[in-house]
């Protein structure tokens, strides 16, 4: 994040929403107190609602609780709200579209911004294709006297069919290389980091493939439930909401081969390779190997926890999964008869996310303790919290024979006191501002995505003799999850929130 961006102007659709509030203004605050904004810049916010100028930056600045924790300098603070300005309009109208083009032409003459604009919708995904074609009816797709892009957020698509219209739409508005679809997820350091410990590590790239490694898991758990999301996580689930992006997008940051250089087209071109290399699931694999599960009420440290059926906005009779686990292989040459399971759900012990690579035993135990022989060295990459890594391996116990103890080597970036954590929006908006697209998903990986995920959706809804497996709140899922992994006395692992006390003293 050392190269500053050309001045220009970013456009928030959807402006007065909870999005804004809480993470894209706070993201563009922390880029301008770390001078990486331009010297013209202006953010311009629109919605339907009626703000002025001052009123929009008294909600996003001045009164913003995300960003009074950060904001300590109230000059600075001044001069930034100074660069925020407000456009109300109806964005489902083509017409209102022209008071905007004006405002844009005012603000680009008086702050000569290069006629470079950002658009960010941060609105329901049904107005996705609305708005852009708005907007090029009103030609603000049009790059001859400045560049004009167009950022996205999740989900692209309710499954491959309105994926591929959706691509499709966007399409005839705006080129590819001018589309950002935003995963938060990739904003992450610690995602970033994926790529990094593999390829910049010689150590590492020997043993990373099916000869060494035993098994791949990652998981993504929340502590939380649904909360009051009932309504749209219910028509959406944990395949739709976590794993056909986020955790996808992690598997191919794990698995994809070296790309030819580090550039946005070079590295996304190797993640599509890697989705379509990804084995589908048969209608029997569908059934053996993907659990679905469903958070029941419990009581979680003497308090009383109500269900996901219970949850406001939620069905009673609800088969929308808060809980899924899925076993499955890569078809290439690396990983072949590698199995790679991932987990996410909700209400589950501990908020945290992480991958882990599993290497295989020795051939020959020397050492046949209870505690070795049926362990394995594990190399753990924490994505949230306490971010960092930890390697797994065994070591003497001191004193007489040959007593073998599994020890914990860790590095976590909270070490590093000079070293600042940049927020996950923070990063994305800067790429987007300076058109690296590398973070950002590519409309063809998204639909191979959707290729894999597809089948399962289809045969949940289709096939009502497969269950949906209740487990109480507050426990890892349902009992029967474990049964995926592949092994004797195999399981998933229990991780701690704390890396460094992994295994030791483990606090949930």
């Amino acid at each position: 994040m050392s190269q500053k961006v050309k001045n220009q102007q970013l456009v928030i659709f959807g402006a007065s929403g909870d999005l804004t509030e809480r993470k894209l203004v706070p993201a563009v605050y922390d880029l301008y107190i770390r001078g990486f904004l331009p010297e013209n810049y202006a953010l311009i916010g629109v919605s339907r609602t009626k703000f002025s100028d001052e009123q929009f930056r008294n909600k996003v600045v001045f009164n913003n609780k995300h960003l009074k924790g950060k904001a300590s300098d109230q000059d600075k603070m001044e001069a930034f709200a100074k660069m925020l300005y407000y456009q109300p309009i109806d964005t489902a109208e083509s017409s209102d579209y022209a008071r905007l083009v004006d405002r844009l032409n005012e603000l680009d003459d008086e702050l000569d911004t290069g006629n470079n604009i950002t658009f960010y919708l941060s609105t329901p995904p049904s107005l996705y294709d609305t708005i852009a074609k708005n907007l090029a009816d009103n030609g603000l797709n049009k790059r001859h006297d400045g560049w004009k892009r167009l950022i996205i957020e999740k989900p692209f698509g309710y499954d491959l069919d309105s994926a591929k219209e959706l691509n499709n739409e966007l399409l005839k508005c705006f080129e590819e290389d001018q589309i950002f679809r935003i995963d938060h997820y990739l904003g992450k350091e610690t995602v970033q980091n994926l790529f990094v410990m593999r390829f910049a590590n010689s150590i590492f790239e020997p043993l990373w493939n099916r000869n060494f490694i035993h098994r791949v898991e990652i998981t993504s758990a929340e502590s939380v439930g649904v909360e009051k999301r009932g309504g749209y996580y219910d028509s959406s689930g944990a395949l739709r909401d976590m794993v056909q992006n986020h955790l996808l997008q992690l598997v191919a940051m794990v698995a994809m081969e070296p790309p030819a250089q580090v550039d946005s087209h070079s590295i996304r071109d190797e993640k599509l390779k890697l989705f379509k290399s990804i084995r589908h699931l048969s209608k029997d694999d569908i059934k053996n190997n993907v659990i679905r599960g469903q958070y029941v009420a419990s009581t979680i440290k003497g308090e009383d926890v109500k269900g996901y059926r219970e949850e406001e906005g939620v069905d009673p009779e609800s088969r929308t999964e808060t809980y899924v686990a899925l076993k499955f292989f890569i078809d290439n040459w690396r990983w072949a008869g590698v199995p790679f399971y991932v987990r996410t759900g909700k209400k589950l012990p501990t908020r945290v996310s992480e991958v882990v690579i599993h290497f295989k035993p020795n051939h020959l135990p020397l050492f046949k303790t209870d505690t070795v022989q049926n362990s394995q060295n594990m190399l753990i990459m924490r994505i949230q919290p306490d971010e960092g890594v930890l390697l797994k391996v065994g070591l003497k116990v001191p004193g007489a024979g040959f007593e073998v103890k599994t020890v914990n080597v860790d590095f976590l970036y909270s070490d590093l006191a000079d070293s600042y954590l940049p927020d996950a929006y923070e990063r994305l908006l800067l790429d987007g501002m300076q058109g690296d697209a590398t973070l950002y998903a590519r409309g063809d990986s998204v639909e191979a995505a959707w290729e894999f995920i597809d089948p399962i959706l289809s045969a949940w809804e289709n096939d009502p003799d497969i269950p949906i497996y209740g487990y109480p709140a507050g426990t890892w899922g349902p009992e029967n999850a474990d049964e995926l992994i592949d092994g004797e006395n195999m399981a998933w692992r229990s991780p701690c929130a704390n890396l460094t006390n992994d295994g030791i003293y483990c606090e949930l």
